[in-house]
């Protein structure tokens, strides 16, 4: 089982028992959407001795969170999970890390992001357009298909050049994953 060197930032216990089920490593648990200034703290801490990896719900909720300790950590790394690979097995659940394969969650942790504060961003709204992932009646499926492709989380056609750029995604891999996509 792969050892992990950073901690991993997750909502829940049940995020901490899953992640534990697919790679060696310590969790630190913001138990829920209500993060707190000692939570806070000790994430910058331990951003200070080993790095973190945020790994939220893709929800409102694991959004809000994220954002929360992009602002306190900025140079804190981002681990996503695919929308439609975390749903509950129960119809009253929630999107959660918690639905997680082991596979996706590996996957995930191989794939994060350091966001970049400083990247002068290569894309541009006319590129969105181009692309078909904002102002477009297909925009959302689209948009969809193309951050799970680059493993980014899904964000709102408001939120996805500012993703693009807080993780440095180059106008090169964003062709690349948009040639991925289905039309």
């Amino acid at each position: 089982m792969e050892k992990i060197k950073e901690v991993i930032v997750v909502e829940g216990r049940d995020d901490t028992k899953r992640i534990k089920m697919a790679v060696d490593c310590d969790t630190i648990e913001t138990r829920g959407s209500a993060i707190d200034e000692k939570t806070l703290a000790l994430i910058k801490k331990l951003d200070k001795q080993r790095g973190v990896i945020v790994f939220t719900d893709p929800d409102f909720s694991g959004e809000r969170i994220r954002k929360i300790i992009t602002q306190e950590v900025p140079n804190a790394k981002h681990a996503f999970v695919d929308r439609k690979k975390s749903v509950p097995t129960k119809s009253d659940g929630s999107l959660g890390v918690e639905h997680a394969s082991v596979e996706t969650i590996r996957d995930a942790l191989k794939n994060v992001y350091t966001a970049d504060t400083n990247h002068e961003n290569e894309i541009s709204v006319a590129d969105l357009n181009a692309a078909r992932v904002i102002n477009d009646s297909e925009a959302k499926i689209r948009r969809t298909q193309l951050c799970n492709e680059l493993k980014i989380g899904y964000v709102n056609g408001k939120q996805l050049l500012k993703r693009l750029s807080m993780f440095g995604i180059t106008k090169e891999q964003f062709n690349e994953a948009l040639s991925n996509i289905k039309e």
